[in-house]
């Protein structure tokens, strides 16, 4: 029963996605918001969408159930006013963390360790300049991208239709 209600999320996400790429039209790119950027990591870590690409495609090639789980982080993340990378909080002193909210608690384990793994993999590349919150939307993009292309191809051979469009601004990084 989780294998399909995952199946039919992510068939639904796969729709989204090809509505917003045009396979599918119904209306063009959204405007900007004030304060993002299409590329806003184009001159501090211009490699960044190809490391957070590499290290999904590396732990969903393990698991593919993950490409829900990272959307469900990032989904937790945003709120109205944006995404500040807050889900990804683990506790402190002077508080509970945002991953013990009652909430939060069915969250992935595994959809955490990803995003560190990735949010290193960046750091390394590219120095302390992008915020967790941009690395969560950019994994939950690219899980999307991966999950449709696996979901829906018979054969290795088929290539992946380009990824749709995120918006970035830097915050602090956690």
């Amino acid at each position: 029963m989780e294998k399909l209600m995952i199946l039919c999320l992510l068939c639904t996400l796969c729709i989204a996605y090809a509505i917003r790429d045009n396979v599918l039209t119904l209306n063009a790119d959204p405007p900007i918001v004030n304060g993002l950027s299409w590329t806003f990591y184009q001159k501090s870590c211009p490699k960044l969408e190809s490391i957070v690409k590499q290290r999904i495609d590396f732990h969903l090639k393990q698991d593919i159930t993950q490409a829900a789980g990272l959307l469900r982080l990032h989904f937790h993340d945003c709120f109205v006013q944006g995404c500040d990378g807050s889900v990804l909080l683990d506790g402190s002193t002077s508080g509970p963390s945002e991953q013990g909210a009652s909430p939060n608690l069915s969250l992935r384990k595994k959809a955490f360790e990803i995003i560190t793994d990735i949010k290193s993999h960046v750091d390394k590349a590219c120095g302390v300049v992008v915020s967790c919150a941009d690395v969560t939307a950019l994994a939950a993009k690219e899980s999307v991208r991966a999950s449709c292309v696996q979901a829906d191809t018979p054969s290795a051979s088929r290539t992946a239709p380009p990824s749709p469009t995120v918006y970035t601004r830097r915050r602090t990084p956690l």
